[in-house]
């Protein structure tokens, strides 16, 4: 019995599922705010008859809706960092930081979708890419974002628009991803804003 409790224990050290001694069994995780590389500006001044826009959630794939940092290191491939996470899903977040810019820009007013206001267009969009490109050393940030604008009123689409943007890393880490990945948020809220701001 002694000796089977010994082989178990030393398994499970080897298999690193059992702390012994002062020794963690890995790095804590490190927890990257995912955010608008742009300075906040001022907010402007809204028009009392500005149109009602209704911003749903950004949705993503089921291997980007997750909190942890994504990354390629061959083509077709994805992978997962071990030890980086985001703070909120990017889906989530991604919303959140699309809603303030709009909010502060004072073409629309913004709503988040699914509640009680009525709106007079609708938002959605879908991160189609969001990771790492590791192919080379130290990589690029991709994030491709769909997006569809659709006139509730008279329950048509408007337009649809795909957006991409690349950004070289500074560091080949996950710290170097985070900051590319916040250039690259800031650099599609930039597009997607002067998209909706265009005359069609």
């Amino acid at each position: 019995m002694k000796t089977s409790l010994a082989l178990a224990a030393l398994a499970l050290s080897l298999a690193g599922c059992v702390n012994f001694g002062d020794q963690p069994d890995s790095p804590a995780p490190t927890y990257y705010v995912l955010d608008d590389a742009t300075p906040a500006a001022a907010a402007a001044a809204r028009k009392a008859d500005a149109p009602v826009l209704l911003v749903l959630d950004t949705t993503a794939g089921g291997f980007y809706d997750a909190d942890q940092l994504v990354f390629s290191r061959e083509a077709g491939t994805r992978g997962q960092y071990q030890f980086a996470r985001w703070t909120e899903r990017p889906g989530k977040r991604f919303a959140d930081l699309l809603r303030a810019r709009l909010d502060r820009q004072g073409h629309w007013r913004v709503a988040n979708a699914g509640g009680y206001v009525r709106g007079d267009f609708m938002l959605d969009t879908e991160l189609v890419e969001f990771y790492h490109d590791a192919t080379s050393v130290p990589g690029t940030l991709r994030l491709e974002l769909r997006v569809e604008l659709v006139d509730l009123k008279q329950r048509s689409l408007v337009g649809r628009h795909v957006f991409e943007q690349r950004v070289a890393l500074t560091s080949y880490d996950a710290a170097g991803a985070a900051a590319a990945a916040n250039q690259a948020v800031a650099r599609v809220l930039d597009d997607l804003s002067a998209w909706l701001a265009s005359p069609r």
